[in-house]
């Protein structure tokens, strides 16, 4: 809670150019206690007029395939698909590049905000990857710090890179531009 209030942190001091994007690695057992931490932190936040912004993509994800008349359609056809099926499916519908990520920049812009939480990681997996909400946001969220909460681990060697391991089991793609929260100090 220090670092995430600290004017430091808020105004994106130390990140060497880089863009202001914070990964909060977590054990996918503690799911429960994460989401009622994000709360509880939001709440926190607001108490130090500090205002959120929270991105569920998975809540997200929902409200997109309502608006496009897409979800009752996929609620009746899943069990027709094979898993690859839905997935290629989703990604059709669901382009991060064209799709998610305007709808977050759109987010942004109409909600003040001094922080953006991106929560619902592992629920929108394997039709939405981590690393490329991330990649697409470089262009959009560079002003304002960025917290993903992410479930599994976010590893740094200086062999191979940085790269998020969803679930603790499923290695990402490489994507080494954010910065672990945990790492970091007040």
């Amino acid at each position: 809670m220090k670092v995430i209030s600290s004017t430091s942190f808020l105004n994106n001091e130390g990140l060497n150019n880089e863009v202001p994007f914070h990964i909060c690695p977590y054990e996918t057992s503690i799911q429960k206690d994460i989401t009622q931490l994000t709360k509880q932190l939001r709440n926190d936040l607001e108490g130090q007029n500090i205002k959120t912004l929270e991105i569920n993509l998975y809540d997200l994800v929902v409200e997109l395939l309502k608006c496009e008349g897409d979800w009752d359609w996929l609620l009746e056809h899943e069990q027709d698909m094979s898993r690859e099926e839905l997935k290629d499916e989703l990604q059709g519908i669901l382009d991060v590049e064209t799709v998610i990520t305007p709808e977050i920049a759109k987010r942004m812009k109409e909600e003040e905000h001094d922080l953006m939480l991106l929560t619902g990681i592992g629920e929108v997996f394997p039709y939405i990857r981590s690393h490329n909400i991330l990649n697409n946001l470089q262009k959009t969220a560079k002003d304002k710090p960025t917290l993903m909460f992410f479930p599994g681990e976010y590893q740094h060697s200086l062999e191979s890179g940085a790269s998020l391991i969803l679930f603790g089991l499923l290695q990402d793609d490489k994507y080494y531009r954010a910065f672990n929260i945990l790492d970091r100090a007040v």
